[in-house]
């Protein structure tokens, strides 16, 4: 018979807040500066080819050595690395307060980025190792709902920083949760057992490294043309590093990844899963950017905020889900999160227009924010409870990468096919109306040409603009564009909704093998 389980005591506190502290600031850090962009590209005089870099450096490299720091980490030990790399971010970010120039700054971001890589996925599987398995599933809801609630605070708090303070001053975020999350896990946080270590892979890590680092480059150029060598020789790059890591594997004597995990239907669908959460959640930010500006003409602050209300409710159904978990499994947890993504697109596929009630908005971001956050729940707790002993590095590394990938996707299918459909809707609004379509191409070129090109390679439209296109309402053929790409993309969560249902195992399953 399975034991009851067992809910996350306030002793256990302290342990799960350390690791989540320095979970959120892998997504507060870059968030800050993305928010706060052109406060610093004015400041600093940065040339505007090398915004995008500016705010993707850490991504970069978080890209490039992710695998290697869960490899890492199993080697030398999950607590000490933790610890290292928040002392990293810390001194980066108190670095960059003093930045002379873009050139320091920028480099600044890659030291960012190294410190970043240790937090990713190593402070997931340090608290696998900090609780019970019992403990664990409730543990996991408490430290997404944390995550969730300082995410959702932080973009205003630093907004307000920024107008008080000057752009200098948002650099001060990330040393602040990074020093709290530092004295907590050093306290509360218990030291994992010593490891037998093993010999690092360093083939394995160079070639997961070399395919997520050229598909991020290779997506972010696909947004200006596909058939373009900045776009498909990096995609390529992708495709032949992966291949020839899995080769690699499959012969290595101590491989990096156990490619047998990907035989255990549970954990491919987790990760298929992670990469959908994360190619929804970044698309919709994308959609939602665009949509807002274009065509609803709302500022920048007001579509920020969309973000904010039910903050609180999202953080407790987390931790709702995360009890659910332990009495039960992480399948209908899973199940619920997608179809409540599916919930979410659908909302914008329905309603999306000119005239879109501001509340139908606010739905439809809460939706996605909590379809992403309960998912993200199940997708860790059943990550983790495949992780062998001494891998949990190594395998939550496997999410992160999963997570990236999906974060590389997102948008730039998304742009893909708002751009196919909103071409199709301004060619058949301009035959409704009579003009020709080089008339009306003129004018739709004439739109696109004063296009404001936010980081890094995203393209918002200006919507002063869309009503001067001769005789297009443009505002209506793009909500439409974007309402197909909603329901097109609505079919991926419901589909692994489906395959978690069948594939992942339920109750009455762990039951019989635990008898």
């Amino acid at each position: 018979m399975p034991t009851a389980p067992t809910r996350s005591s306030a002793r256990d506190l302290p342990v799960i807040l350390g690791p989540a502290l320095a979970f959120t600031v892998t997504v507060v850090d870059p968030l800050v500066l993305s928010l706060n962009l052109s406060e610093v590209s004015h400041a600093l005089h940065v040339p505007p080819n090398l915004v995008g870099l500016l705010t993707g450096a850490a991504t970069l490299v978080v890209a490039a050595a992710v695998l290697a720091a869960g490899n890492l980490a199993d080697a030398f030990g999950l607590k000490r690395l933790l610890m290292s790399g928040l002392a990293v971010v810390c001194v980066a970010n108190l670095l960059s307060m003093l930045a002379p120039g873009y050139g320091f700054l920028l480099a600044m971001r890659f030291l960012d980025g190294l410190g970043l890589t240790c937090l990713l996925g190593v402070s997931l599987a340090l608290l696998k190792v900090s609780v019970t398995p019992e403990k664990r599933p409730a543990a996991l809801g408490v430290f997404m709902a944390i995550e969730m609630l300082l995410c959702g605070v932080t973009p205003a708090f630093a907004g307000w920083l920024v107008q008080a303070a000057g752009w200098r001053s948002m650099f001060l975020i990330a040393p602040l949760l990074c020093v709290l999350s530092l004295w907590l896990t050093a306290r509360y946080v218990p030291r994992p057992p010593a490891q037998e270590r093993r010999r690092l892979d360093v083939a394995a890590v160079v070639l997961v490294g070399l395919a997520l680092l050229s598909l991020v480059v290779g997506m972010a150029a696909a947004q200006n043309g596909v058939t373009r060598p900045q776009t498909w020789v990096p995609l390529l790059i992708s495709l032949t590093a992966a291949v020839a890591f899995v080769l690699h594997e499959r012969r290595a004597p101590e491989p990096a990844v156990d490619l047998a995990l990907f035989r255990v239907p549970a954990f491919s669908v987790a990760l298929a899963a992670a990469l959908a959460l994360n190619f929804l959640g970044t698309g919709f930010s994308f959609s939602l950017g665009q949509f807002g500006a274009a065509v609803l003409s709302l500022p920048p602050q007001a579509i920020g905020l969309l973000f904010l209300p039910g903050t609180g409710l999202v953080a407790g159904s987390v931790i709702l889900a995360g009890h659910l978990m332990g009495r039960y499994t992480p399948r209908p947890v899973m199940v619920t999160g997608l179809l409540v993504l599916t919930a979410s697109a659908l909302v914008m596929a329905g309603t999306a227009g000119p005239t879109m009630a501001l509340w139908l908005l606010l739905l439809a971001t809460w939706l996605c924010n909590l379809g992403v956050t309960i998912t993200s729940t199940s997708v860790s707790e059943t990550v983790l409870a495949h992780a062998p002993q001494g891998r949990s590095g190594t395998v939550a590394s496997m999410q992160s990468a999963s997570c990236m990938t999906g974060a590389a996707l997102g948008p730039t299918v998304y742009v893909l096919l708002l751009n196919f459909f909103f071409h199709r809707e301004w060619l058949a609004d301009a035959a409704t109306r009579g003009l020709s379509v080089p008339r009306a191409t003129q004018a739709v070129d004439a739109v696109r040409s004063q296009l404001a090109v936010s980081p890094p390679g995203t393209a918002v439209y200006d919507p002063n603009l869309l009503r001067q296109a001769a005789g297009l309402d443009l505002g209506l053929d793009f909500s439409n564009g974007l309402r197909l790409t909603m329901l097109i993309v609505s079919l991926l969560p419901l589909l692994l909704a489906v395959a978690a249902h069948f594939l992942m195992p339920g109750p009455s399953s762990v039951r019989r093998s635990a008898g």
